[in-house]
């Protein structure tokens, strides 16, 4: 297979990472934070806290691990 053919299917396979990673911003911070805003008994904070540290944590860990595999790409 050609080196042009594998850098394409390695930059399909970050960008798929890395959408998750924005994925799990979205359900795991953007959306609570917007439920929180209309509930009249927010969740307890450390709850959200660990929660949210939780997701963005993942997220962090998918967007990094998407630049390594561009780190990959071949000449």
């Amino acid at each position: 297979m050609s080196i042009a053919i594998d850098n394409e299917r390695t930059k399909l396979t970050a960008s798929a990472i890395d959408r998750a990673s924005t994925a799990c911003l979205a359900i795991g911070v953007f959306a609570p934070l917007s439920g929180l805003l209309g509930a009249h008994e927010p969740l307890p904070v450390a709850l959200t806290a660990m929660t949210f540290a939780g997701w963005i944590a993942t997220a962090i860990v998918l967007h990094f691990a998407a630049r390594r595999m561009l780190g990959g790409l071949r000449q």
